[in-house]
């Protein structure tokens, strides 16, 4: 995995993420499920936002519908009403930083790209315009999904999140996935594992433990665990005391070929992606 040629077309420039990059959570909800995520007035988007750059951040990634298990329903306009507010102030406080938007919207997404020249679609849905925990994939057809065709319109990169148990399904999701992605022209695809998503505890760790054989894709891989229930769960304490877990898991990914950490925790992922890099250059 040390030779891996990996790079994303960012604004028409290359980045090469062979070396991992982390990338700062900036929720503009008022119920995601770690409290420390979430900024809502101005000055909260504004010092979050400077906060994530401050520690080595690389990217920040914005969202306005929480996606935890339970979380209320937030209409497309309230969205797209979060958004602007929030993306407005980050452009403003960090202009030259790489912007992601958590959406499984495919209008949303278009807002952000062309209004607020967002770089990154995260979806965390799979293509399921219903949202990570509605029905099938997309609202039209399994084989016709809207947010695949408007990423590819738009030319931005892309992440699709696998809601697969096990590496073996996942692989043949992601390499399906892929290829319909390409069908559509799409260029720059960045893939997820899902952690948290459609998975048990054991499951999480299983799809971690194997990590490495998601290689296979030639991909970046990018992994999010930051403070979630399989970190608190198993070791019985709160997602204000899962620091520790988190630290350990994005170490492990890490060592495993991740590309870019999701985190809540930015400076200790960085130091964390420093002192792993170190070991592979001696």
């Amino acid at each position: 995995m040390k030779d891996r040629q990996l790079t994303i077309n960012l604004r028409g420039q290359l980045m090469d993420l062979s070396q991992p990059r982390v990338m700062g959570i900036l929720n503009a909800t008022p119920d995601s499920f770690f409290e420390g995520s979430r900024a809502q007035t101005e000055q909260e988007i504004a010092e979050r936002a400077n906060q994530i750059v401050a520690e080595g951040g690389e990217m920040i990634d914005v969202g306005a519908y929480s996606t935890r298990p339970g979380a209320a329903a937030v209409s497309e306009e309230e969205e797209m009403l979060r958004l602007r507010f929030a993306l407005a102030i980050v452009r403003r406080e960090q202009p030259e930083s790489i912007i992601s938007v958590d959406t499984f919207r495919p209008q949303v997404a278009r807002m952000a790209v062309e209004e607020y020249g967002v770089d990154i679609i995260n979806d965390v849905s799979g293509g399921n315009t219903q949202g990570a925990f509605g029905g099938t994939v997309g609202n039209e057809t399994e084989e016709d999904p809207a947010m695949f065709r408007m990423v590819a319109a738009l030319r931005v990169p892309y992440i699709y999140m696998s809601r697969a148990n096990d590496v073996e399904p996942m692989l043949l999701d992601f390499a399906r996935q892929v290829e319909r992605l390409r069908s559509y022209g799409q260029k720059d695809i960045i893939l997820d594992p899902g952690f948290g998503f459609g998975k048990t505890v054991e499951e999480n760790y299983q799809v971690m433990a194997r990590l490495e054989q998601l290689a296979v894709m030639n991909l970046p891989l990018l992994v999010g665990v930051s403070r979630k229930s399989m970190i608190w769960k198993l070791l019985d304490c709160t997602p204000e005391g899962a620091l520790n877990g988190t630290t350990v898991l994005n170490t492990i990914a890490l060592e495993k070929g991740a590309a870019i950490l999701r985190v809540h925790d930015v400076r200790q992922a960085v130091e964390a992606v420093r002192l792993v890099e170190m070991t592979k250059n001696k």
